[in-house]
């Protein structure tokens, strides 16, 4: 394998989305990432359907690429004395169990740092492991509820709405990867490891701005606006003759460009929308001169001619309409290997790129293999896992 982080060993105990979105995108760029499931497996692997194929659901799938695959039932003694000796080979060890999990098997923290000072411990949690809901369980959407991030999501007169994706677990996912990168290099200082402690929670706070920021300075609560900035205006979706446009203008000039382009520049001289504080306060009256002007217009040409003006704007696609658009195709972020096809590497390096070189293992299909290079027998191996497995 060859990326940026070739040559680093990454023990992979994590299971659904932020783990197993930091270990792949630690293995895009050339980490050895070796997943390890308990007999039941990853419970994505049941999310479905879509369903690849039996055992391996499409959410599984797009998380788990370019990854090897093993079973342990780490409950049982033997199974905890493989970990040690993958632990002895690790640079990094990524995991999310429950709070006490990996004490109770005899890896506690301090054990942990003394038996293997180089390993950096990325520890991802809902609300962490102490405090008054230490260790409590937490999924994506709990978190958007808790953290107030769904509080500002949705239409002013209506109930606050789930992100459609599930933001908080894919950043804590990223913030894990960056801080293994940070930890790495320390490391390359200091000679010793350290635990990168990353919970949902932390995350959903951080996602906060511009509410937190607003709240700081005035105590305030935002309101809810459906798909409008609070803060800037036009910042919104409109409906174009064929669809939905997303106009997101910034700044004067680009307001000026937007009027001119939609054949009335007079609108940009009415004193209501001289600035976009102006804008702001006058946005209801804004909207209602923009949306029959932008409604004669296909939304692809409209967007097309705002852009040419660096007024920024798109129109709304779907999912399919995104995965199939010439500019992401440019970009390579779809990509495909044998039977796979999924997102593509979204940090582009020009030395060392990313790269996807192995499709997603069915469960334990490393297993033997990996055991028999540590020197263990088929009848181990049985015993160690809760299942016999198949190269």
């Amino acid at each position: 394998m060859s990326g940026a982080l070739s040559g680093i060993r990454v023990l992979d105990l994590s299971r659904v989305l932020a783990g197993p979105y930091c270990t792949q995108m630690l293995a895009d760029h050339g980490a050895e990432v070796l997943k390890v499931e308990p007999p039941n497996g990853d419970e994505t692997r049941a999310w479905g359907p879509p369903f690849i194929r039996p055992g391996t659901s499409a959410y599984y799938q797009a998380l788990n690429r370019n990854k090897r695959n093993i079973v342990l039932d780490l409950r049982i003694a033997g199974s905890q004395g493989v970990l040690r000796r993958l632990l002895s080979t690790a640079d990094v060890l990524v995991e999310n169990f429950k709070a006490g999990t990996l004490e109770k098997w005899g890896f506690a923290d301090e054990r942990l740092a003394e038996d293997f000072p180089r390993l950096v411990h990325c520890r991802i949690t809902g609300y962490g492991t102490d405090g008054p809901l230490g260790g409590a369980p937490g999924y994506d959407a709990v978190l958007q509820a808790y953290s107030g991030l769904l509080s500002v999501n949705g239409e002013a007169e209506r109930d606050p709405l789930r992100v459609g994706v599930p933001v908080v677990d894919l950043v804590t996912g990223i913030l894990s990867f960056s801080g293994v990168l940070l930890a790495l290099q320390e490391r390359a200082a200091s000679g010793r490891g350290q635990v990168v402690d990353c919970s949902l929670l932390d995350t959903g706070i951080s996602l906060l701005h511009p509410h937190s920021a607003s709240w700081f300075a005035d105590g305030r609560g935002p309101q809810r606006t459906g798909s409008a900035h609070p803060t800037i205006a036009p910042y919104d979706t409109f409906p174009a003759y064929d669809g939905l446009l997303f106009l997101g203008v910034g700044n004067d000039r680009q307001f000026r460009d937007l009027t001119d382009v939609l054949g009335d520049p007079c609108i940009a001289e009415d004193p209501r929308f001289a600035s976009n504080s102006e804008r702001v306060q006058h946005r209801d009256a804004l909207r209602e001169l923009l949306v029959p002007r932008i409604s004669l217009w296909k939304r692809a040409d409209l967007a097309d001619a705002l852009q040419k003006r660096g007024v920024p704007s798109s129109p709304v696609h779907s999912v399919g309409e995104a995965l199939t658009n010439a500019q992401v195709l440019h970009r390579e972020m779809v990509v495909s290997k044998d039977d796979y096809r999924g997102a593509g590497i979204p940090i582009k390096l020009s030395r060392t790129p990313g790269s996807v070189h192995l499709a997603p293992r069915d469960q334990g299909q490393d297993t033997e293999a990996v055991l028999e290079e540590l020197g263990y027998s088929d009848e181990e191996i049985a015993v160690m896992t809760g299942v016999r497995t198949r190269r």
